[in-house]
Parts: C-alpha cells; structure tokens; sequence
C-alpha cells in the first residue's frame, strides 16, 4: 500500500509496503543461499590448499541474513559489509566470478585483486567494503545515510555486523548521532554467539543487542536469522520505514556460523555436541522444508541448488585461471585525485 509522495529535496518519492514474495521469489532466493553456501565452500577449499591470500571469514550458516536483507535493496542503496562479508557482497548482486576473483587476488576481480577476502568493494553495486577494524564500518555507513539524506536522495545505508562489534565505543557513538540526525540506516547484528573466539556471555552482560537501542531512543528488533521467511518479512518492514524516513532502526539476528572464525580454526572453544546442534538448524534446510511444504517438489530444489553449484565452480574455475595484477601497476589506483607531483608545495 503506498503511502503517498514523500519529497526529498528536488526528488519525490513514493513509498510503498514491501509486496509479499511470490513462490518464484522464494525459489530464487533458495537459488542465492546455495549460491553462497557453494561460493564459500569453495573459499575454504582453495584457501586450505594454500590458494587464497590471507586468513577469509566464512558465514557459512548465516546464509539467510543477507539473503533476506538485500532482497530489499536496490543499486543505490549502499552497504557496508564486515569480515565475514562474502554473502553480503553476493546477496546484494555482484558478480561471483570477479568476486572470487578478488578473493583470490586476481587482476580481473573487483578491486582488481588489492583488497582480497577482506575488503571487497563494488561500487557500481553500491558495496561500499569494510574495514580493518571490528565496528569500523558503523560510522561509514551512517557517513553514507547522512550523504544521501543531505542530497536528497532516496537511498538508504545498510551496515553488517557481529555482536562483539557493539563493545566498540564507536557503536555507540554511531548509533547516537543516527538517532539525532534520523539516518537513514539499518543496523544489522549478525549475533552468532560469538566475538571470535569468546561467547557473547563471556564478553558481555548484556544478552540481546537489541537492548543498546533502548537508551538512544531506536527502534529495535530481535529476530530467528536463520529463517529466511522471517528475516526478510521484518528487513522489508524496516527498510520500509527507513525510506519513509522514520529514521535509523537496529535489527538483530540471531544466527549461528558452522565453520570457525576464520579458515582453520580447530573451534576447540565449542564442543561436539554445539557444532552439531548448529547444524540442525541450518538455513536452508528450513527454507527446503517450507518450499516443500508449499508444494515445491523436492527434485525442482535439488535441481535448483545443483545449478547454483554449476554457476559457482565455473566462476571459480574462469577466476583461478585469471592472471595476478603486473607487479608494475602497484601504485596504480591508490591515490583518486590528481598526481602529488602535479600539487605545488
């Protein structure tokens, strides 16, 4: 249901409540978690062969967050990923070949191979990157919110993040100056239980992250990140809200990673039993069961995770066979502005 124009600067807008998903949508979607579950899989493949630079994050698990959040996002929209990022930047809509690419340090990947696991960027697509620090991209997000509001713009910001992010003062600096300025930007908590290797109830004393939004006076929402179903009814409300510019909102997601911290973590702080218990609660195991429960039959959803895995390891095929960047060019592309030595002074 539309609710009218909204006017931001020279730009009208009008706003609409996110259409319920057609079967084709949820197929589609069942299509992109298996694209990231095979992307990544192939991540730790190649990287414990020595293959990949660099120590990648898996969100192998997480799958249905940044499925069901990005579904709402358009082009212009910008994102800010984390470590953990490989499905954010896929489920926004960048192509697996070039960002397997860059994982792999390939000239013909995004940032043409600088950046790696890490520091994927993709700009024309609105993937704004992450950072070196946990918490580091909260402020740029709201930096992009801020600039979009300040030209009028209809887009929103979105910013990806892990539970131990919110003991950073910068969260909560961040948070703060959302709420007074009415950013629009959506916080979401990818709460895993874990900040690297720590249990959230041996680092904090405050069980749901949702409660830091209390005090600033945000809006806030605990929800199951991994049913897809769920995640993205509640992305789409909030997102919804944020473009009638409601203002900033915190979504938290309580999901669970089945693979280590990073490629190669023995995982000797969770025991047998846990790591088999996460694995019950697998993301797209619940969205098969539902898609079948509708009437999906069950060969149409191996067929359509088997193309997924088709499209991934011949993306990953054409990447590996991609050349590393030309030692010569490794100045290029650091600096945007005009050459130093053309600056007087």
């Amino acid at each position: 249901m539309a609710h009218g124009p909204r006017e931001l600067g020279s730009e009208v807008v009008t706003v609409n409540e996110p259409a319920a998903p057609t079967l084709s949508d949820w197929k589609r979607m069942y299509r992109a978690l298996w694209r990231i579950r095979t992307f990544e899989g192939q991540v730790q493949r190649l990287a414990a062969a020595g293959e990949v630079p660099g120590f990648p994050h898996l969100s192998t698990g997480q799958e249905a967050v940044a499925v069901g959040v990005c579904a709402h996002l358009t082009r212009e929209d910008t994102l800010f990923t984390s470590h953990r990022g490989h499905g954010h930047t896929l489920a926004k809509g960048s192509d697996v070949q070039a960002t397997f690419a860059e994982i792999l340090g390939r000239s013909n990947g995004l940032c043409r191979g600088r950046g790696g696991s890490m520091h994927v960027v993709d700009v024309a697509n609105g993937v704004l990157g992450a950072t070196g620090v946990v918490g580091g991209n909260l402020p740029l997000a709201a930096g992009a919110a801020w600039a979009a509001q300040a030209k009028g713009k209809a887009s929103i910001s979105v910013v990806f993040f892990g539970d131990g992010a919110t003991g950073a003062g910068v969260f909560h600096e961040t948070v703060n100056l959302a709420v007074l300025w009415k950013l629009p930007v959506l916080f979401v908590c990818e709460n895993n239980g874990y900040a690297e290797f720590t249990s959230r109830e041996e680092h904090s004393n405050v069980k749901l992250v949702s409660a830091f939004a209390t005090p600033y006076g945000m809006p806030a929402k605990t929800i199951d990140g991994n049913d897809l179903l769920t995640v993205h009814a509640e992305a789409g409300d909030a997102i919804a809200g944020l473009r009638r510019g409601s203002g900033p909102f915190l979504l938290e997601c309580i999901t669970y990673r089945m693979a280590g911290h990073f490629v190669g973590d023995a995982q000797h702080y969770r025991s047998k039993e846990e790591l088999t218990a996460i694995k019950q609660k697998c993301p797209i195991e619940r969205l098969k069961r539902h898609l079948i429960d509708r009437g999906v039959r069950e060969t149409e959803l191996d067929t359509i995770g088997e193309e997924a895995r088709q499209e991934v390891l011949q993306a990953v095929a054409r990447a590996r066979a991609a050349p590393p960047p030309d030692p010569s060019t490794v100045l290029d592309y650091v600096y945007s502005a005009p050459a130093l030595s053309g600056i007087s002074g």
